[in-house]
């Protein structure tokens, strides 16, 4: 009997119809590839994208990682934790930017660019409204593939890297908020929370998605007075359900706000939109006519803000007073907390690239990962986002037809 006759041998129905092209695609062998984790050039940047005990599993897998000396050191992990873990310790970034994968959290500064080589991938942060048209006509001009955090998508369609962010902005802008309502100098010596025998604090978090959520499960554990206020039902409904807890809820009625305003002794600026500039929800006549000594967190910041009187800050110096009132307002709020986000960020970011590999290459997963295609933003040097495409008067093309053309 032929060999391909016997039973154990015979190819079934789907593989013998199954085209070529296809077959060779599914066969392809698992990659190494080399992974490289630069410094980040903003002193106010402190997180990192692989903790220690993620670039041990990488290397067990055969992959390669080059980390700047120092480089997670703002997150309390020291070289010789990476060191042990397997990464090679480099002394400059030029020597890590030769690795196929870059990951960093703040987008590429001049000088970084200068480092990406053409068909390198670099995932990062994108942060659209702090740029110009220049900067992304130079980041093109690399010839590199760009994949922006904000954009990436898990398998049910929500934003993994934004929610894990959202969740620790959330209860972290609570925690610096009870920091500042107690300062001697920028609040009024108040505990945020409740104590016996004295009225709780009033907490008004502007926006019921997942920063606005974690904002009020703080705020609800340190026994504070919540109330949230969002335009959308469906997310005032899912808020209460998830919270367990009939706090406030309203609609954004301009008198209804303001009268709570009044009385607040925290206001959290938690409004997310999907394109654009947040809208402005408070105005400053209504900032005016808060307590003197409360305090504003404009997590909101990110995408403008939504309080008129907010303006971009820095760790470095992050709040300023106006009306008497403390506005904190750092874009990047988890920095704050970097050793805690940084392990975020790696259970998110390592599967990617051990599936890079497993999948024969970044192009060929890109064929079979929706959610990450949905992150790319520059492919090859080609600009394939059309949002960004068109604020800044650029011209785009499809990913899935580039995709067909390089195949």
């Amino acid at each position: 009997m032929d060999s391909l006759q016997k039973p154990g041998n015979r190819p079934g129905v789907a593989e013998i119809f199954l085209p070529k092209e296809e077959l060779l695609e599914t066969n392809r062998p698992p990659i190494k590839h080399s992974i490289g984790l630069p410094a980040e050039a903003s002193p106010t940047e402190k997180r990192i994208v692989i903790v220690p005990s993620a670039v041990s599993l990488l290397t067990e897998n055969g992959h390669t990682v080059y980390m700047q000396q120092g480089a997670g050191s703002r997150a309390n992990f020291s070289d010789e934790e990476y060191a042990n873990a397997g990464a090679r310790i480099m002394p400059t970034a030029e020597e890590v930017y030769q690795a196929d994968i870059i990951l960093k959290i703040a987008s590429p500064v001049d000088k970084e660019m200068e480092y990406l080589h053409p068909r390198q991938i670099l995932f990062s942060s994108v942060q659209p409204f702090t740029h110009c048209k220049d900067y992304f006509r130079k980041l093109i001009s690399r010839k590199i593939t760009a994949v922006a955090f904000e954009h990436l998508k898990d398998d049910s369609g929500a934003f993994p890297v934004l929610r894990a962010m959202s969740e620790i902005a959330g209860t972290t802008g609570i925690l610096v908020a009870a920091g500042y309502l107690s300062h001697p100098e920028y609040g009024r010596g108040t505990m945020l929370g409740g104590f016996p025998g004295i009225n709780p604090s009033e907490v008004v978090i502007l926006g019921a998605g997942t920063v606005g959520e974690y904002a009020a499960r703080t705020a609800i554990g340190m026994g504070a007075l919540v109330k949230v206020f969002d335009n959308n039902i469906y997310k005032l409904r899912s808020i209460q359900h998830d919270l367990n807890s009939r706090i406030f809820t309203s609609i954004l009625q301009p008198q209804v706000l303001l009268k709570s305003l009044k009385t607040a002794d925290v206001l959290i600026g938690a409004i997310h939109t999907k394109n654009g500039r947040t809208p402005i929800v408070v105005t400053e006549e209504m900032v005016s006519q808060m307590k003197k000594g409360s305090v504003i967190i404009d997590i909101s910041i990110d995408q403008g803000g939504c309080v008129e009187t907010s303006s971009p800050t820095h760790h470095a110096n992050p709040v300023f007073v106006k009306h008497g009132i403390t506005h904190y307002c750092v874009p990047n709020i988890a920095s704050r907390v970097p050793h805690t986000a940084s392990y975020a960020l790696s259970n998110l970011f390592t599967p990617v690239l051990l599936r890079i590999g497993e999948e024969g290459g970044f192009d060929s997963m890109l064929r079979v990962d929706s959610g990450t295609r949905a992150g790319v933003y520059i492919y090859n040097g080609i600009f394939t986002n059309r949002f960004l495409a068109d604020i800044y008067q650029l011209p785009s093309q499809d990913l899935d037809l580039l995709l067909a053309a390089f195949h």
